[in-house]
Order: structure tokens, then C-alpha cells, then sequence
């Protein structure tokens, strides 16, 4: 019986503790707690930067499996940068996985993370079990890269299921509300069959 490879990378282990990886924030707060979250996971930040142009100076040297980086920031922001890095023809950096990290997104903003090439953005505060979901969605994601006008990143459309986080919070307390009353109903007929 031989397994498929979607089989396989579904039951495969991820080890990432000699992922190269890099966190950009301008705020030294937003760092320390996303480098101290991945480190959790024992990934070791290898590059821990305060702007997105002491990011590309770093990138143009330095292969990097993992980009961690915010939106939000003065001079250069995390679109610019990513948007900088995926047109950059650095191989194999113009390739490597990006997170965008965002405190108050609104739906425009979550648009233009995914037009500049992010594979995923997550909001802050994050939880770090979020954040190790995000990470082991990109480390298994197949999209293929695409290069359509002046986009140039991952295909922005997912063929095979959902990402993590893609279900709308007022779905899911929907959801929940409504298995609790079938809870419920289930226990008032219990009740009043004894």
C-alpha cells in the first residue's frame, strides 16, 4: 500500500527548529513577543529587525525559511517590504513564507497583505498556538507562485479546503449557540422520558 504524497505531507512531522527565520517589527515590544512565542516552538529568530530596510539589506545576503513581519510600520511598511522582497528575484528568498502580523485589521488591509504576496496574516494579540497554526499551514501549503500583472506571490486562491482562522467569528458563536440548544433539547427529552 503506498501512501500519496497529500497523505504524506498531512502525517509528516514538522520540524522547525533549524528554520531560518526572521521577525520585523518597529515596536521592540511586538518582537520580543513574537520571537518569544516562536521560540516556544524552537524556532530560534536568527534576524530580529526594527524596519523593513534593515530587512532587505539582511535579505540580500541571507537565505530565510520563515518571515514573520508587520504591517504597520514608519518609513517602509510590512506591505512595502514584502511586496519589495517578492518582486526582488532573490532565489530563494523572493520565495520563502510570509506572515503579516496586524493589530485592528480591517478587510481593505487583510486585501492588500494577500496582493503583496503574504502567505497569511494573523492579528494582534496572537496566541501562540495561532501562530504555530499559521506556520504549519504555510509549511504545507502547495499553492503555487504566480506572477499575474504586477502581482508576484502565492496563488491568492485556496483550491483544496479552508485556511486557518477562514471561518468568520459570528459563524462560528453561530455555530457554537446553535449546538448548544441541540444540547439542551436533547437533555429536556432525556429528562422527560425518565
Amino acid at each position: 500500500m503506498s501512501l500519496g504524497l497529500d497523505s504524506l505531507r498531512e502525517s509528516a512531522v514538522i520540524n522547525l527548529t533549524g528554520a531560518v527565520t526572521m521577525v520585523v517589527d518597529d515596536s521592540p515590544f511586538g518582537l520580543d513577543i513574537t520571537a518569544s512565542a516562536l521560540l516556544g516552538f524552537g524556532i530560534k529568530t536568527r534576524y530580529a529587525c526594527h524596519s523593513g530596510a534593515e530587512a532587505m539589506e539582511i535579505l540580500k545576503d541571507h537565505p530565510i525559511d520563515l518571515l514573520v513581519v508587520d504591517t504597520e510600520m514608519p518609513e517602509m511598511d510590512g506591505y512595502e517590504l514584502v511586496r519589495w522582497l517578492r518582486r526582488s528575484g532573490l532565489d530563494p528568498n523572493a520565495f520563502a513564507p510570509v506572515i503579516m502580523t496586524a493589530s485592528h485589521i480591517r478587510r481593505s488591509r487583510v486585501t492588500e497583505a494577500r496582493d503583496c504576496g503574504a502567505n497569511f496574516v494573523i492579528t494582534k494579540p496572537f496566541s501562540a498556538a495561532s501562530l504555530l497554526e499559521r506556520i504549519i499551514f504555510v509549511a504545507r501549503d502547495t499553492r503555487p507562485f504566480l506572477e499575474v500583472g504586477d502581482y508576484f506571490g502565492p496563488d491568492r486562491r485556496f483550491r483544496e479546503g479552508k485556511p486557518p482562522g477562514a471561518e468568520r467569528r459570528s459563524d462560528i458563536i453561530r455555530k457554537l449557540k446553535h449546538a448548544a440548544e441541540q444540547a439542551a433539547a436533547a437533555q429536556t427529552e432525556a429528562g422527560g422520558a425518565a
